[in-house]
C-alpha cells in the first residue's frame, strides 16, 4: 500500500523537475529584469494605465519572446556552458533537457509570443519582438559572442528592445521618449554586465569567450563602465527634459539614481586601481536596483 501511494508523489516530483528544467532554459531572472522596463514604457505611451488586456498580452508576449531567445542561447552555448562553473548546471549541460527538445521548446515559445503580440497588440510591436529574438539568438549568440570583445554592446540592443515593444504595443509607432528610454536601458547594460563578466572572467577565459574582462585589463573595463554609467545618466536627464508626461518624481528619482550609478562605477574603478578586492558584484547588484527603481519612478510620475 505504501509503495503504491508513493508512486504519485514520485511522478509529481519528476514532473516538477522537468518543468523546472524547461523554465530554467528561459533564464527567468533575466526575463523579469527585461520586463521591468516594458510596463513603464507602456504607461508612458498611454499617458496613464493602458487596458488590462493589452498589458497582460504584451507582458506575456514579451516574456515568451525573451524566454525563446534565452532558450536558443542555452541551446547554442551548450558546449561552452559545460566549461563554466556558473553555467555547468544549466538544463542541457546537466542532461535534464536534450538539445533537440530545447530547440523545439524555443521555437514553440517564439511562435507563441509572436502570435499573441500579433493578435493582441500591433504589427510594429510584433516585428520588434521578432527582430529582438533574432538579434539575441543569431547576431549576438551565434555570430558575435565568440568573435569580438564588443559582443556586450551588440547584445545590449535586444536587451533594451522591451522598451520599444511596450511603447509600440500601445501606439503602433515610436517616438522620442521611447528612443531615449531605450538609450537609458542600452547604456545601463554595459556596466551591469561587465561587472558580472569580471566576476566570472576565469570562466569566460576557460571557454574562450572574448568578453571585455578577458581581453582587456581590469582598469580598462572599469574606465569603460564609468563612461557608460555617465551616458546612462545623460540619457536619463535628456529623457526627463523632453518628455511632458514626466515631472518631479522622475526628475528627482531618475537624476539621483543615475548619479548613484555613476558614483558606484567610479568607486569600482577606484578599487581596481587600488589593487584591493574590487567587488564587481556590488556594482552588478546596484545596477539591478537602479533600473527597478527607475522604472517605478516613471510609473509613479505617469500616474501622478
Amino acid at each position: 500500500m505504501t509503495a503504491v501511494s508513493e508512486r504519485p508523489a514520485v511522478a509529481a516530483r519528476r514532473l516538477s523537475a522537468v518543468v523546472g528544467a524547461y523554465v530554467a532554459l528561459t533564464k527567468p531572472k533575466l526575463v523579469e529584469l527585461l520586463l521591468v522596463t516594458t510596463l513603464p514604457a507602456m504607461m508612458l505611451a498611454a499617458d496613464g494605465w493602458p487596458s488590462w488586456r493589452l498589458v497582460i498580452a504584451t507582458m506575456v508576449g514579451g516574456m515568451l519572446a525573451a524566454g525563446a531567445a534565452n532558450t536558443f542561447n542555452c541551446w547554442y552555448d551548450r558546449d561552452i556552458d559545460r566549461l563554466m562553473s556558473r553555467t555547468v548546471n544549466r538544463p542541457i549541460p546537466s542532461g535534464a533537457v536534450s538539445p533537440t527538445a530545447a530547440l523545439v521548446f524555443g521555437l514553440v515559445l517564439a511562435a507563441a509570443s509572436l502570435a499573441i503580440l500579433w493578435i493582441e497588440t500591433t504589427p510594429l510591436a510584433t516585428w520588434l519582438a521578432a527582430v529582438a529574438i533574432l538579434a539575441y539568438s543569431v547576431v549576438y549568440t551565434m555570430v558575435l559572442k565568440r568573435r569580438t570583445r564588443h559582443n556586450t554592446v551588440f547584445g545590449a540592443f535586444p536587451g533594451a528592445a522591451p522598451v520599444l515593444i511596450g511603447w509600440a504595443a500601445v501606439t503602433g509607432s515610436l517616438d522620442w521618449p521611447a528612443v531615449l528610454f531605450f538609450a537609458i536601458v542600452f547604456c545601463w547594460q554595459m556596466p551591469h554586465f561587465w561587472a558580472l563578466a569580471s566576476r566570472f572572467r576565469e570562466d569566460y577565459a576557460r571557454a574562450g569567450v572574448p568578453m571585455l574582462s578577458v581581453v582587456a585589463g581590469p582598469e580598462s573595463v572599469g574606465r569603460q563602465s564609468v563612461a557608460w554609467a555617465w551616458a546612462t545618466l545623460g540619457a536619463t536627464l535628456l529623457m526627463g527634459s523632453i518628455t511632458p508626461v514626466l515631472g518631479w518624481a522622475f526628475a528627482i528619482g531618475g537624476g539621483a539614481l543615475g548619479a548613484w550609478y555613476v558614483v558606484e562605477s567610479h568607486q569600482w574603478l577606484d578599487r581596481i586601481r587600488s589593487a584591493v578586492p574590487d567587488r564587481p558584484m556590488r556594482l552588478f547588484t546596484v545596477s539591478i536596483t537602479h533600473m527597478t527603481l527607475l522604472s517605478i519612478a516613471i510609473a509613479i510620475d505617469v500616474l501622478l
